[in-house]
């Protein structure tokens, strides 16, 4: 730890505690929790199949893509009620981890 360390707070699990925070961690980006509307790749893999497209309505649980993944299929399922804006893929592509697939209204 450098001189250059303040004081400060941690929350953990309710509980805080007062330690030395560096500036690169006062600096750090803040957490942002994943948009529901943009799907993404979670795993590098082929896009095997789509199974909806531009302007569709769906459903919460209902199936969006088949990602090809390690000779597995996985199946893409929609986190929330929505209409389909964009796809950003198409059949056979390969995408890498992180990748934005498809984009809800």
């Amino acid at each position: 730890m450098s001189k250059n360390d303040k004081l400060g707070f941690l929350n953990i699990n309710t509980s805080l505690y007062q330690t030395r925070i560096s500036n690169k961690f006062l600096n750090r980006k803040p957490y942002q929790p994943a948009d529901p509307r943009i799907i993404l790749s979670f795993i590098p893999g082929t896009v095997f199949d789509i199974m909806t497209g531009p302007g569709q309505n769906v459903f919460q649980g209902d199936d969006l893509m088949i990602l090809d993944a390690m000779k597995m299929k996985n199946k893409l399922k929609c986190p929330i009620d929505g209409k389909v804006k964009s796809i950003a893929v198409k059949k056979g592509d390969k995408v890498s981890k992180g990748t934005v697939l498809l984009e809800l209204e």
